[in-house]
């Protein structure tokens, strides 16, 4: 393909000139002090402006920090777009990330976060979704050559290809990390050769030459609507500024400017309309006129807004995206189900009920997964629908928040929860800061089998609930009865944010209770009192609740009266209830299968010995594992490890205060 005769080219002039423009703009600022910092893409412009170029509009594009390009080709406004560069009022994100760190999905683009290669899974999830909707867009996703030594990378590649997904993976080498020369992070001369590794087709692209991008990306783009997968495109360049403009460039060899300042890729461009007779010089001075006048008075506009403001009301008010489900009541009929079958007709109403209800997750197709939740759901809702992954964790939890994007509802289950740290970045700074960041749901419910009791050693037994707990953006649900789980996992599918839905093995199948038939839903961070009581409330969660059972049961043979109140969401937890049945009960003891320090217990205890400390006739006592791995031996586990035990001397204690 002709490039050049199929092209605009004084209007592709303008678009690699105006990033140029704004470049020299913000360098100046910085030196006045009017600006304080910049990631500067100066002499790689013709990447961003060539890929955009090369694309259509209804396809996505995930760029990184030296991508100014993309934006200003998509043809965002400038005044907006400059008042998020420089932190001010007006800008996309309310002051709350920073530069591309954001999405435009009006204008299909997906920015940032600042973990290298973590938007690349998103991406995949985004082509995902043009399959299912059978719809020819396709995506691209930027990574430097330093994310491509991240997991996520490779699990972005080999995803995409094994579903021969429409992604565009385009590496900026622009030849150092921060400081460190590629040539010490990557033992080959061209990450391109990594395609071959992924069954893709690979190639080195002269990333200084606008023309040679636009091709480029033009044929791989050409390629993923015909259905035949991703392309890895690694585009040569280089950084002529530091990572950021306060760490200078005293690392770099002189002669490496020299040789990259002669491929300049505005002046390579400028001489070959000049050679072609395209554009004159008169010309080119006008349209540099043009857009120095067009930035300065955006920039001007930018820094005259005010600084950001708000309040910690409306902070928290944005934190969650509003739910949009009118929450059904359970029928009054009721049959007799394990926890497992529960969650299993939970899964299978979402999906006869929505579409765009699918579920991603190893061994769940055929195998059923193993805990076979989602056996015989591949014959019933297709492959298409019932997706088993490659064992990537992260890679699939990014390719989820893709789908969200898009108006699906993904379900992905980790197989033991154990596995989750896996996805542990994807989670806590992807998926959980999102909607705060700048509005977009995230309709992404993450299914995770947790807890110990079977003897199953330290790798498959533990319980991390805590961990997210302390993540704002995310909610966090543990049912205890099979009511409570096939209500409270329909409320989540439905959830238009992050939950993170634990499952505790052991209740799968020891535990049977009533289950409402057809779709209901236990609204998120509401407990329930599971026995009332007087004399001391317990409050626990998950497995814990049959313990707190158990010993009421033994206590009131005993004339002592337990409340037990079963907390069914830690995030957000219903601080009400808690307090209203301390205020009753004066006691509080709090239980949990998680080890003790800085457990969930804590936050708990901490809570309403602050707020109800004139209510209390006793310290509020802790009942949780001994801080160890959890051990293999069931004798260890039992007797030396589990809180279990535990839980009727510290009622003794409690009692006697």
């Amino acid at each position: 393909m002709d490039v050049a005769a199929t092209t605009d080219l004084k209007a592709l002039y303008r678009a690699l000139l105006l990033p140029r423009v704004i470049e020299e703009r913000m360098l100046r600022l910085i030196r006045q002090g009017r600006l304080s910092k910049w990631f500067s893409g100066y002499g790689q412009e013709a990447i961003a402006v060539g890929c955009t170029w090369a694309l259509e509009e209804r396809d996505y594009i995930l760029p990184m920090h030296r991508n100014l390009g993309v934006w200003t080709t998509r043809g965002v406004p400038l005044r907006p777009l400059f008042c998020q560069l420089m932190g001010r009022a007006g800008g996309f994100t309310k002051g709350r990330d920073r530069t591309f760190h954001f999405g435009l999905p009006e204008r299909r683009i997906i920015g940032m976060i600042s973990h290298m290669a973590a938007m690349l899974p998103v991406a995949c999830g985004l082509g995902l979704a043009a399959r299912l909707k059978r719809e020819d867009f396709v995506v691209l996703a930027f990574s430097g050559e330093g994310g491509t030594r991240e997991g996520d990378f490779h699990e972005a590649l080999n995803l995409a290809a094994v579903w021969k997904l429409p992604v565009i993976f385009v590496v900026e080498n622009n030849g150092y990390g921060l400081s460190t020369p590629a040539h010490e992070a990557i033992p080959v001369e061209d990450v391109a050769d990594a395609a071959v590794g992924y069954g893709m087709p690979g190639e080195v692209v002269d990333g200084n030459d606008v023309l040679a991008v636009i091709d480029a990306v033009r044929r791989a783009a050409e390629r993923a609507r015909a259905g035949e997968g991703p392309t890895l495109l690694e585009m040569k360049t280089f950084r002529m500024r530091g990572h950021e403009e306060a760490s200078g460039t005293k690392y770099v060899p002189k002669e490496l400017f020299e040789y990259w300042r002669k491929r300049d890729p505005v002046d390579r461009f400028e001489a070959y309309l000049e050679r072609e007779g395209v554009l004159s010089a008169a010309e080119r001075k006008a349209i540099q006129a043009e857009l120095e006048a067009e930035v300065r008075e955006a920039t001007e506009y930018a820094l005259a807004q005010p600084e950001v403001e708000s309040t910690p009301e409306a902070e928290r008010a944005d934190l969650f995206a509003p739910p949009f489900l009118a929450l059904r009541a359970p029928k009054p009929t009721r049959r007799e189900l394990r926890f497992v079958d529960a969650i299993s007709e939970a899964l299978r109403l979402a999906m006869e009920q929505n579409e765009r209800v699918l579920l991603m997750g190893q061994d769940i197709a055929e195998y059923g997964g193993v805990f076979k939740v989602t056996e015989g759901f591949v014959e019933r809702f297709g492959k298409e629908r019932v997706r088993n992954t490659p064992i990537i964790e992260s890679g699939a939890v990014g390719a989820a928040l893709g789908l969200a994007i898009e108006g699906f509802k993904p379900v992905v289950e980790i197989q033991y929860a154990d596995f989750i740290s896996c996805a542990f970045n994807q989670i806590v700074n992807n998926l959980a800061t999102t909607h705060y960041r700048w509005g977009q749901p995230v309709n992404v419910t993450i299914r995770a089998p947790f807890g110990g009791g079977l003897g199953a050693g330290p790798f498959h037994s533990q319980s991390k609930e805590a961990w997210f707990c302390h993540v704002p953006g995310l909610k966090i649900v543990v049912p205890a009865t099979p009511e409570d789980a096939k209500g409270l996992l329909l409320t989540a599918i439905e959830e238009p944010n992050p939950v993170l839905f634990f499952e505790h093995k052991l209740l799968y199948r020891s535990v049977r209770g009533p289950v409402p038939e057809g779709i209901y839903h236990v609204p998120l961070g509401k407990a329930r009192v599971a026995r009332a009581g007087t004399d001391a409330t317990i409050v626990t969660y998950g497995v814990g609740v049959h313990w707190a059972l158990e010993e009421a049961a033994w206590w009131a043979e005993r004339g002592v009266s337990l409340e037990v109140i079963d907390l069914r969401s830690l995030i957000p937890w219903d601080r009400e209830a808690v307090l209203a049945s301390v205020q009753k009960t004066n006691r509080l003891l709090v239980l949990h299968e998680a080890t003790r320090t800085a457990g969930f217990g804590a936050e708990i205890a901490a809570e309403i010995a602050e707020v109800a400390f004139e209510w209390l006739d006793a310290p509020p006592v802790r009942v949780a594992a001994e801080d160890l791995p959890v051990p293999f031996a069931r004798t260890l586990e039992e007797k030396i490890f589990s809180a279990r035990p535990r839980l009727r001397p510290a009622l003794v204690r409690l009692l006697r205060f």
